[in-house]
């Protein structure tokens, strides 16, 4: 059964779907797994939606160019890129509404290797919980609740 998994944000216990794989201390990357350990959410890439809240922390409107790559052997290899991107890249405008919310967590993005694992974010999913690629999502209603009461220290923790 998919959402067994638990975020935690203060008093609040919110079910969450992770990776397909679950967690690993040991992340490759495309292995489908969530990172073990806790991570600072960078900022946040928001689709304009009329009404929707705004997190405390830094963050731009989503863009129909942006993309982030997911190419071991390119130089922007877990970063923010632009389409059409010359490598392979996620696409960020997404028409699912997944990624109407994208808090970017700080793994192997300050300090990145390569391989290790990239695009790894916090983000929307179905209500019926499905796995992840390695982010950590939470249903839209959630989010709407959530994102509002987010500092900027807050942290994503994946145990």
């Amino acid at each position: 059964m998919y959402g067994r998994d638990i975020l935690q944000s203060g008093a609040w216990s919110i079910r969450c779907a992770i990776g397909r794989s679950g967690r690993t201390m040991h992340k490759k990357e495309g292995d489908g797994a969530s990172p073990v350990g806790e991570y600072d959410i960078l900022s946040w890439r928001l689709r304009a939606v009329v009404g929707a809240p705004r997190p405390c922390a830094p963050w731009r409107a989503t863009r129909e160019t942006d993309g982030w790559c997911d190419d071991p052997a390119h130089g922007a290899y877990n970063r923010a890129v632009v389409l059409p991107f010359p490598a392979s890249c996620e696409t960020m405008w997404r028409d699912d509404g997944k990624y109407h919310a994208v808090g970017v967590l700080d793994y192997n993005v300050r300090r990145r290797a390569k391989r290790r694992g990239s695009a790894i974010f916090f983000h929307i999913c179905d209500d019926d919980y499905a796995p992840t690629a390695g982010c950590i999502a939470i249903p839209a209603r959630e989010m709407r609740k959530l994102l509002p009461r987010l500092a900027r220290t807050t942290r994503i923790s994946i145990v």
